[in-house]
């Protein structure tokens, strides 16, 4: 599976940046895979300097709110931030409609895996990806529990696991050792039901550190590079603590105990270079965003989580270019 997504992937980078008939080009692919690379040797330990610098700058997010016709309501909407270091370096950012989504991950197992932000992240990966009638039914059915979806038409397989706690990821990175099989996009992200029913960064930061050696270990020692994912953490979000709808929250989950436990991931090894984690700073975007972008100063609008969503799309377009 992991060749045949990353053939996608190395395939859909051509798609945006030759020029060619989009048509025309996807089905000559198709009829001739063997002449293209697969974006799994592409690893992002290999990216060139323009291209990491382009994925460094991806979360530089400009947010534009405009009142509707509604009384006191409004509409948010986000671009790529203009800078002249993404212009110098030609980095082409892209929002991607579900049409170019489906070539880009066609073949493609994609698993997220962690606490409530995860799920509204899936969630808009998918609103992104399906229609109306079938988003209905993610809707009703993606809950706080595991969910998977296959999408037939797309060959596309997503799952949704359930990983509020370190222990719940490392259950699944050792089953996913167990099978020997692997999704070709792995979002991973936890910590506020550690902050809130735990209450201690140290115990964070140790767990991030066990977690990672495990991935390590895994995902760069045992697994081919053919069949490694694409890695990528998606951080906690900014609370803003006055909005927290309970004193329990608002007590432990204070500033001074957030900004312990976003230093703990900081300080972590998962970010060291040549690591294969991408960070989806979804605590600079949803800081960036505001007041205005959240109800219970927890859990964002769809907007902030859909700009994460096109985040990861482009590292992977940007991460299947071939090496020069």
């Amino acid at each position: 599976m992991g060749l045949l997504a990353g053939w996608h992937l190395s395939c859909k980078k051509m798609l945006f940046f030759s020029g060619i008939l989009f048509i025309s080009l996807v089905i000559a692919l198709h009829l001739s895979p063997y002449y293209f690379p697969s974006a799994f040797d592409f690893f992002p330990t290999s990216l060139s300097s323009s291209s990491s610098s382009c994925i460094s700058l991806l979360d530089k997010i400009q947010w534009n709110t405009t009142k509707t016709s509604q009384l006191n309501s409004s509409k948010i909407s986000w671009k790529w931030a203009e800078s002249d270091e993404n212009v110098l370096l030609g980095c082409d950012y892209q929002k991607l409609n579900s049409t170019d989504m489906g070539h880009l991950l066609n073949g493609s197992w994609v698993m997220v895996a962690g606490d409530s932000q995860t799920r509204f992240f899936v969630l808009s990966f998918l609103e992104l990806l399906l229609g109306e009638e079938e988003i209905a039914d993610v809707r009703n059915n993606l809950k706080y529990s595991d969910y998977h979806l296959d999408v037939s038409r797309l060959g596309l397989t997503v799952d949704f696991k359930w990983a509020p706690y370190a222990a719940n990821l490392n259950n699944l990175v050792a089953e996913l050792s167990k099978n020997s099989i692997f999704p070709d996009v792995f979002v991973i992200g936890y910590g506020l039901w550690n902050m809130l029913h735990v209450t201690n960064s140290t115990d964070y930061g140790d767990s991030l550190h066990v977690l990672n050696q495990a991935l390590t270990s895994l995902f760069l020692v045992e697994v081919s590079p053919k069949s490694r994912p694409h890695l990528f953490w998606l951080n906690m979000p900014t609370l803003i603590n006055s909005m927290l709808n309970t004193e329990e929250k608002r007590e432990k989950m204070s500033d001074t105990v957030q900004n312990e436990y976003h230093q703990e991931l900081s300080s972590s090894e998962l970010f060291r270079p040549g690591s294969p984690f991408v960070l989806l700073d979804l605590k600079s975007l949803s800081g960036s965003c505001g007041v205005e972008c959240t109800n219970d100063g927890m859990h964002y609008d769809r907007v902030v989580y859909e700009a994460c969503v096109h985040i990861m799309l482009n590292v992977l377009i940007i991460q299947s270019q071939p090496k020069v």
